[in-house]
């Protein structure tokens, strides 16, 4: 088909909410001052506090690959580890970035059931060796939400972060998706970061709606020092700062991001639900957050590429079928459909 339907390959499909949209139209209607001493970005800097509950520092950046691999690289030297879940994205889907960044920091993996850390993998790890030949671990990184479309519940963090201080370790969260897994939890963002021992945490901002920015806050203040100037080298430092800002300040006021969030999440439920009434199809994880993970048999992909359907199969097992703050009840039926047809369930 030449024209391609609504897609589930990613949030990333989607395009930018209207409130972060009005709020760039807005950022460009006055000349302001460059690299970030303009009132947008201060105003999303102490959105983010009141949000934390807490006195954080706030980075912008362009994507997440940058705020994954810098903020790691902020807490290693070249000769540390990180300890990150086989599936993890900084291991799987960064291209060697957060290695580069860091002059070499190597990443150890460890499994654990649908995308999360198992615990006592972890600590095998972590005390596997201590001698001088070995990468020293000093970063626990955790997906949230994970790879697997799971999410982590304040428990399960709290745990990770105590084995993390008791080894004198820090705690890294990819929060690409923190959104999604601050609506599916039901707990309080302080209560998934900085309460639990979360260091600092990448909060996504591109698959919530908004065009480009991601932001590196840090919780513990004193691991960001001179972190603006490793943003700099990277080029990261975006001149026109506040066009990465005053979109987070839209998403941020009146609980914006956090709607659009519950909105991808009911559907990916939607959808989850709908895909195990079919015969053929099998749900690889738990339906925690915006994606949905199933396993279709091999004819069925052939049939849903024909009409139009595109999603990624490599990523989590299965077909990987993302919702967004854009996806709506009718692009789940016509999907299911599609898929119904092509399970001989009903007219092609």
């Amino acid at each position: 088909m030449s024209d391609l339907k609504v897609q589930f390959a990613s949030d990333n499909t989607a395009g930018v909410c209207p409130e972060a949209w009005a709020a760039m139209a807005n950022a460009n209607a006055d000349f302001v001052p460059s690299y970030g001493e303009d009132r947008h970005t201060q105003e999303a800097s102490n959105l983010f506090r009141e949000l934390f509950e807490t006195d954080c520092d706030v980075y912008f950046v362009f994507n997440g690959t940058a705020a994954n691999s810098l903020a790691l690289a902020s807490l290693c030297q070249s000769y540390h580890s990180v300890i990150c879940h086989d599936s993890a994205h900084v291991e799987t889907d960064e291209c060697g970035a957060p290695e580069f960044f860091s002059n070499g920091t190597k990443l150890l993996t460890a499994g654990g059931p649908h995308g999360k850390l198992d615990l006592f993998e972890v600590e095998r790890i972590v005390t596997a060796r201590s001698d001088v030949h070995y990468p020293k671990p000093k970063v626990i990184s955790l997906t949230q939400a994970t790879e697997s479309g799971t999410v982590y519940r304040v428990d399960e963090i709290r745990a990770l972060a105590e084995l993390a201080q008791r080894y004198r370790l820090h705690v890294h969260m990819d929060g690409a998706r923190f959104a999604n897994a601050v609506a599916s939890a039901g707990a309080s963002p302080k209560a998934m970061t900085w309460q639990a021992g979360v260091d600092v945490l990448c909060f996504g901002g591109t698959k919530n709606g908004m065009a480009v920015g991601e932001a590196v806050v840090y919780f513990n203040r004193k691991l960001s020092e001179e972190f603006e100037f490793r943003c700099k080298q990277a080029g990261q430092l975006a001149s026109k700062m506040r066009f990465l800002a005053a979109p987070w300040a839209a998403m941020l006021r009146d609980g914006v991001w956090l709607r659009h969030a519950r909105h991808a999440n009911a559907l990916a439920r939607r959808l989850g639900g709908e895909l195990q009434k079919i015969p053929g199809v099998r749900l690889l994880h738990p339906v925690e957050a915006s994606g949905v993970f199933a396993e279709l048999p091999d004819g069925y992909h052939e049939g849903l590429k024909d009409r139009g359907w595109r999603y990624y199969r490599f990523i989590g097992g299965g077909a990987r079928l993302m919702c967004s703050w854009k996806t709506t009840e009718t692009d789940i039926a016509a999907l299911v459909g599609d898929l119904r047809a092509v399970a001989g369930q009903g007219s092609a």
